[in-house]
């Protein structure tokens, strides 16, 4: 069992494991390597003037595994919710997990298969990006109707991993380095 498990590795995934490992919870990370960012050029992202999307991801994971996040290149081909979390099936097996974050892209079949509500299209959310299923959240495109972009799916990640690190503290959780916490 694991503490969190997201399906997704794209900006939106990543962000959210980056958050949830570097702060104490155990996190697994399920991905295919299919994210649009292979695709992209970021020129718009802070803090990069011009980057190809492969890169970026590459760079992405590379800090995010550094952190301890086991990144698996697998398909999950299915999510239910039990008594004491999720239980993720995979191509190659099955993990259990107290928290799962979607990060599929585009893709809502998860969300429709965990039962999560819907707003039309779109998987429903609260402001920290949780869905009707506690403990489940859902990210980027699968939230919003053609509103895409590499920057807000960061910012859900980080959302749904601040949310998830507040329950785990039970009060608000600030995630906020200071010089002196760098190596």
């Amino acid at each position: 069992m694991t503490d969190v498990v997201v399906v997704g590795g794209g900006p939106a995934g990543l962000s959210a494991a980056l958050f949830t490992e570097k702060n104490g919870l155990d996190t697994v990370v399920y991905d295919t390597d299919e994210t649009w960012m292979h695709k992209a050029h970021l020129f718009n992202y802070l803090g990069i003037d011009s980057m190809d999307g492969t890169e970026f991801v590459e760079a992405s994971r590379e800090q995010v595994e550094e952190f301890g996040v086991d990144i698996t290149e697998s398909e999950v081909t299915g999510v239910e919710q039990g008594d004491d979390g999720f239980t993720v099936t995979t191509e190659d097996g099955e993990a259990e997990a107290t928290y799962l974050v979607l990060a599929t892209g585009a893709d809502r079949s998860l969300a429709e298969e965990l039962g999560c509500a819907f707003d039309g299209d779109l998987v429903d959310v609260n402001l920290s990006m949780e869905t009707s299923v506690e403990d489940a959240y859902a990210t980027g495109a699968m939230v919003r109707d053609q509103e895409w972009q590499a920057v807000i799916s960061a910012g859900d990640g980080g959302a749904a991993a601040l949310d998830i690190l507040s329950k785990e503290e039970g009060e608000h959780f600030h995630d906020f380095d200071v010089p002196a916490d760098a190596e």
